[in-house]
């Protein structure tokens, strides 16, 4: 059976039929004409790096480098990409490539399991909420950056009494009467008096860049319980974000593949300006080698912490268990080969990470030198390191305004692509879960996806957004996806066999030996697992109330954060029950059928069924051919009018 499914009698029928609708754009290249395929494969490739390289890779990894041991971290972080990173992306890529499905209805493989499908696509609606709020910022940022001096370069008019660049020194004195009062330099000047070293208070100023994202980006209020009003023009800069993805998703992939040249780009472009740029600068030096130098720790190998913290980098910076690798891949051409896509995906993510932290701690370097401070008290963590610290490094340099300007566009193009995949999973879900109501409605689909999540976003950019976009990324983006991971590989390979998978695959990519399959074997049967319930079992011990800086957060905080993540994971149990309610037979029976794979799952097309899904063959018209020609065969899927 020819693979490409060419069919001459019936091709004008079949083109006539899926040209009549406007959604989803398909030409004559796409194998699938349903939904559509990638125009190329770099479109998909780029599409995938963009996804999987977030802000994550510039913020979280490099900072999680210098925590845990610099140079030593990578050792971990390289045997997690290993043992659980790349077999989950192939296992993911696989399932979707496959099926030509999204992760709702991919879940056709094992029925019990479609909760888990919808639990994927409620995090990507969540995340996608507050990650674009995100990209907000950069926004707002990259519009300040259009000035000169920087806003936050000193303290100006907008600044309080706490503002300065280095910390107030005060004396304690004790008067004749033996009262103690605490007088500044100035007045031990006036008076022609010192002070003795223990006598000496020291009190810590807020830097112009930490004032200015707390004062004027943010507004910030001083706890979640204190909404205010909205911040008019990060609302305006939200707006403009959704604007851009819906405009570079309108016609779905046709449209978002084209987008992907640039904003899957252009970050490394900057990344490389900015490594050159911060290597020639004075005490650049010690930035890097305190990233990943010569003061890499390698006992810090010994501590769990460290393994906990390279495993979760891996799970979450390649986006496993969010959908949005499925949903990609399943606009993919059956044959195309998946596992060399997921070697090549994961490698230039990780790449991409060690990368950006060169760029990032060799700025930070010559900052801690200008400031006279060690590189530990200007690198900060996650918002502090992308919206503090390094616009405050970029502020110092020649020319600063360029510098941000690039910087924060950079960001801005992270945001974006990784934006695009998320709302292609709720979308590809909709119109394969629904398609009589979406599937011909793809583009207004899009708009109104976009638009509603423009406004459950505005409460996160209100003057307490900030407390509930780091509540949103405490709440959702963790334990739900180690459950949803933990789940996928035991249904694939425990409920509907993993030798059966295989086989599957070797349908797309051709027969491998079984020397090749013994390490994704030994990966998704059991080690792969295990490391995931590892960390799922060390983060839940370990669970800390979530704050924001100093700020704690309220009970009812915490709640609203645990409801949501309860939310995502209560449609794991109703979907099991509700399919096998459906089944039919004793209660056995009913839970046997569900964990086996439907009538219609397996290849999209026809042509693909092959002889291990031979009960599922192509339909010939009787009369115009006198024998099955096995070059030919009518591309239709279980849904499509039999000729």
């Amino acid at each position: 059976m020819h693979r490409k499914g060419l069919f001459t009698p019936y091709a004008g029928i079949l083109d006539k039929d899926v040209s009549e609708g406007p959604d989803p754009p398909v030409s004559s290249t796409d194998e699938n004409l349903e939904r559509g395929n990638w125009a190329n494969k770099r479109e998909y490739m780029l599409s995938m790096v963009g996804y999987a390289v977030g802000l994550g890779n510039v913020w979280r990894f490099p900072y999680l480098t210098y925590k845990n041991g610099g140079g030593a971290f990578l050792i971990p972080y390289f045997i997690m990409l290993a043992v659980a990173g790349i077999p989950l992306f192939f296992m993911e890529c696989s399932l979707g490539q496959f099926s030509s499905q999204g992760p709702i209805t991919v879940w056709k493989v094992v029925p019990i399991l479609q909760g888990v499908g919808v639990t994927m696509v409620l995090v990507s609606t969540l995340v996608a909420i507050y990650y674009n709020v995100i990209v907000a910022y950069s926004i707002y940022y990259l519009c300040a950056s259009f000035q000169s001096p920087l806003p936050w370069s000193g303290c100006f008019s907008w600044s309080d009494a706490n503002c300065g660049v280095t910390p107030k020194e005060f004396c304690n004195v004790t008067s004749e009467n033996g009262t103690a009062t605490m007088v500044n330099a100035t007045w031990l000047t006036d008076n022609n008096e010192t002070c003795p070293a223990a006598d000496i208070v020291s009190i810590p100023m807020q830097s112009p860049s930490e004032q200015y994202w707390d004062l004027v980006a943010l507004q910030r209020s001083e706890g979640m319980e204190e909404a205010g009003e909205v911040v008019w023009y990060l609302a305006l800069s939200l707006l403009l974000g959704w604007l851009l993805i819906g405009a570079s998703l309108f016609k779905g992939i046709k449209s978002s593949g084209k987008v992907v040249y640039f904003t899957a780009t252009f970050p490394y472009v900057v990344l490389l300006i900015l490594l050159i740029r911060g290597v020639t600068l004075e005490g650049s030096r010690e930035g890097i080698e305190y990233y990943i130098g010569t003061q890499s720790n390698l006992t810090k190998l010994a501590e769990a912490e460290v393994w906990k913290d390279a495993a979760a980098q891996i799970f979450y910076s390649l986006s496993i268990a969010w959908g949005g690798v499925m949903t990609l891949a399943s606009y993919n051409k059956f044959e195309n080969n998946c596992y060399k896509d997921s070697i090549i995906v994961c490698l230039t993510n990780c790449g991409t990470s060690v990368f950006a932290g060169f760029a990032i701690f060799s700025i930070l370097g010559h900052m801690a030198h200008v400031s006279g401070k060690p590189v530990s008290e200007v690198a900060q963590a996650g918002f502090g390191l992308a919206f503090i610290a390094y616009p405050d490094a970029l502020s110092k340099l020649p020319v600063s305004p360029l510098w941000s300007i690039l910087f924060f566009f950079m960001l801005l193009t992270l945001g974006l692509d990784s934006q695009f995949a998320s709302i292609e999973v709720i979308t590809t879900s909709l119109q394969d879960t629904f398609p009589s109501v979406f599937k011909s409605k793809g583009s207004q689909l899009t708009v109104v996806t976009c638009m509603v999540l423009f406004l459950l976003g505005l409460p996160c950019v209100t003057r307490s957004g900030i407390y509930w976009v780091t509540l949103m990324d405490h709440f959702c983006g963790g334990w739900v996806l180690l459950v949803a991971a933990i789940l996928e590989l035991f249904g694939l390979c425990y409920i509907y066999g993993g030798n059966r998978f295989i086989k599957d695959i070797e349908m797309m990519i051709g027969k491998k030996t079984s020397w090749f399959w013994l390490w994704w074997r030994s990966c998704w049967f059991f080690i792969s697992p295990c490391v995931l319930i590892v960390i799922l079992a060390w983060s839940l011990l370990t669970f800390s109330i979530p704050t924001y800086g100093s700020v704690a957060y309220p009970p009812w905080g915490v709640s609203l954060g645990w409801c949501m993540t309860a939310f995502c994971l209560v449609w794991i149990p109703v979907c099991a029950v509700w399919k096998v309610l459906q089944a039919k037979g004793s209660l056995w029976q009913r839970v046997k059928t569900a964990c086996s794979c439907t009538e219609d799952w397996g290849p999209f097309l026809e042509c693909h069924w092959g002889e291990r899904y031979q009960k599922k063959q192509c339909y010939w018209r009787k009369g115009s051919l006198s024998q099955p020609n096995k070059d030919a065969c009518v591309i239709t899927n279980i849904h499509s009018v039999k000729l």
